[in-house]
C-alpha cells in the first residue's frame, strides 16, 4: 500500500530530476565548497541541558502541510527568521519540498542571509546531490527520515553529511528507528510525534519513545505543539530541543512566541 510518505518520495525524485538536469552534480558540489563552513548545529542544541535558559527551539519557516494545507503567507522568510532569531531561536527550519509544504531552495538562501544561526534543511534527503545542494545554499543541519531510508542509505547519507561539515536531525518514529539511528552513529535524534505514513498525530507518543533515547544523544521533540504547555511537557520529558513550526507560523508575534516557548520550559522541575 503507498503511503503518504511513498507519495511525497515519489515528487520530491521528480524534482529533483528536474534541478539535476538544469544544475548537475559537478556543478552543485563546487558552488557547495564555495560556502564558508557550516555553523556547528551540534553545539547549538546540546547546550540546551547545561544552562538556565530553556530547551532549544528549532523554529520552522512553514507555508502548509500536507496534514493542514495552508499556514501561512510568508511573502519575507528572511525577516520572519530573524524574527525567531530574535525570540531566543537555537536553529532555524526552513522547508524547502514545493509539492506539500510550499517550501523552496530560494527560501533556504533568504532565510541564511538574514539569520547568524544554524539553518536546517528540512526535505525529504534521498540522493547525494541534494546534500551538496543543502550545502551550497547555506545549510548547516539536514534532515535524515529513518522511515524513508535502508541502513546503508542512512549510513552513507549520515557520512557524507558529516563531510560536509553538517549535522544531521535523525528523526525517528519507533523504537526500531531510533534503534536503526543510534546503529549508524546519529548524533542528534528526533521522535516526530506524527507518523509521517498516515500523518496522525500523538503528542504522547513522545514520552513512549523517549525512554529508547540514549542520554548522550541530542533528543528532539518533533511537531504537536500548539503552546507553551506541549513545550514544557516535552522538557520535562527529557527533550534537548522542541521544533515548532505550525504554532509559530500563526501565532503572529513570533518573536514573543519563541520567547514563550523558551520560558515555559524552565518550570520542567517544578511539580
Amino acid at each position: 500500500m503507498t503511503t503518504v510518505l511513498d507519495s511525497i518520495i515519489d515528487g520530491v525524485r521528480e524534482d529533483l530530476a528536474a534541478r539535476q538536469e538544469q544544475v548537475p552534480l559537478a556543478t552543485i558540489r563546487q558552488q557547495a565548497a564555495t560556502q564558508p563552513p557550516a555553523l556547528d548545529a551540534l553545539q547549538a542544541l546540546q547546550t540546551g541541558r547545561t544552562d538556565t535558559a530553556g530547551v532549544r527551539i528549532i523554529a520552522e519557516v512553514k507555508r502548509s502541510s500536507p496534514s493542514k494545507g495552508a499556514l501561512a503567507q510568508i511573502a519575507d522568510p528572511g525577516a520572519l527568521a530573524a524574527a525567531y532569531q530574535a525570540g531566543g531561536a537555537s536553529v532555524i527550519s526552513v522547508l524547502t519540498e514545493p509539492r506539500r509544504f510550499g517550501g523552496s531552495l530560494d527560501d533556504l538562501a533568504a532565510v541564511r542571509a538574514a539569520v547568524d544561526i544554524p539553518v536546517l534543511r528540512k526535505d525529504f534527503m534521498v540522493e547525494e546531490y541534494q546534500f551538496h545542494e543543502a550545502r551550497a545554499y547555506g545549510a548547516d543541519l539536514v534532515l535524515l527520515i529513518v522511515a524513508a531510508l535502508d541502513d546503508a542509505q542512512l549510513r552513507d547519507f549520515l557520512a557524507l553529511t558529516h563531510d560536509l561539515g553538517m549535522n544531521a536531525l535523525v528523526e525517528a518514529h519507533t523504537e526500531e528507528e531510533i534503534e536503526r539511528a543510534v546503529a549508524v552513529g546519529a548524533r542528534i535524534v528526533g521522535v516526530n510525534v506524527r507518523n509521517l505514513k498516515t500523518l496522525d498525530v500523538d503528542v504522547n507518543h513522545y514520552s513512549a519513545m523517549a525512554r529508547h533515547l540514549p542520554p548522550e544523544l541530542v533528543q528532539v521533540a518533533e511537531s504537536g505543539v500548539t503552546g507553551p504547555d506541549q513545550v514544557l511537557d516535552y522538557a520535562r520529558q527529557g527533550a534537548d530541543a522542541v521544533l515548532v513550526g505550525e504554532a509559530l507560523v500563526k501565532h503572529g508575534n513570533p518573536t514573543e512566541a519563541v520567547r514563550s516557548f523558551r520560558a515555559a520550559s524552565l518550570a520542567k522541575e517544578a511539580q
